[in-house]
């Protein structure tokens, strides 16, 4: 099932979907929180109401939101593409744990709808990357046991300001957390849809160019280890986001630099899970 958060007059909703449109998920939702019925069973259900209703969205009303399930926290994994830590030619072997950083929801936009390049920067670029939505929270949660509380994936272009990523000695908060900077999205494609998680492609193109192609194959630190490594310290939740990680081929690390411009069309990509597109407005 792909459930995807849409705009519509006075709010948003959640939707279910499908080839020829998309359910409206309100009356089985209650009015509760997506985040809530994120757990295995709860999303079965949410599948039967979908799969027992024809679409009452056309496609050409959806407007997509931040495809963000209530997170209350997204949580970033910086460097983790065997490839891209080669990229910083810096002679440093693999990390023995993964770099996290933190994003707040107002830094993310939806599917086609522009990311802004801030007035402080000429600077953005693009980050194509796999997110994890957790549906089952939990403190500890053992590596054997991680995927269990995988809701589903979705796609990320995790925007940067580079400029701004180090105006500090120690952190990246800054060149992360512009105002739609980002983009999350379009939709949600629940776990059950995926044969493992191991080989997932991933590609970014800007205006048609092909930038980044990678698979979760290469990643330093998988899914289950990112997902068991971070509940050690912090409790995860229904609704957070994890975004794993970019492969090399962002802006900054071409020769000479490119960096995102108005105009300029990004799109990010992966065949099970669909494709997140954004144009580049000034702010």
């Amino acid at each position: 099932m792909k459930l995807a958060k849409l705009e519509r007059a006075g709010g948003n909703i959640w939707a279910a979907i499908k080839e020829d449109g998309g359910v409206d998920l309100s009356p089985a939702l209650g009015g509760s929180s997506i985040a809530d019925h994120l757990s295995n069973d709860a999303l079965s259900r949410l599948a039967e109401f979908a799969a027992a209703r024809a679409p009452d969205i056309d496609p050409a009303e959806m407007t997509y939101a931040a495809c963000l399930p209530d997170p209350e926290k997204i949580i970033c994994v910086g460097v983790n593409y065997h490839n891209r830590n080669e990229e910083y030619r810096d002679g440093s072997e693999a990390p023995k744990y993964p770099s996290l950083f933190m994003r707040a929801p107002t830094s993310f936009t939806g599917h086609d709808t522009p990311l802004v390049r801030p007035r402080e920067s000429e600077q953005l670029d693009y980050e194509g990357e796999i997110a994890v939505v957790i549906g089952k929270g939990g403190r500890r949660i053992a590596r054997n046991e991680a995927h269990a509380h995988i809701a589903g994936l979705t796609l990320v272009n995790e925007g940067t300001v580079r400029d701004w990523v180090r105006h500090a000695k120690f952190n990246v908060t800054q060149g992360k957390n512009f105002d739609c900077s980002g983009s999350i999205g379009p939709s949600i494609v629940t776990a059950d849809e995926f044969d493992g998680f191991d080989a997932l492609p991933l590609q970014t193109r800007v205006d048609g160019e092909l930038r980044q192609d990678d698979t979760t194959t290469n990643l330093i630190f998988p899914f289950d280890y990112l997902i068991a490594y971070i509940s050690s310290f912090t409790t995860l939740k229904p609704g957070d986001v994890i975004s794993t990680g970019t492969p090399p081929g962002a802006g900054a690390r071409l020769d000479p630099p490119m960096y995102l411009k108005p105009g300029n069309v990004v799109e990010v990509s992966s065949p099970a899970i669909g494709a997140l597109r954004n144009g580049i407005v000034d702010g």
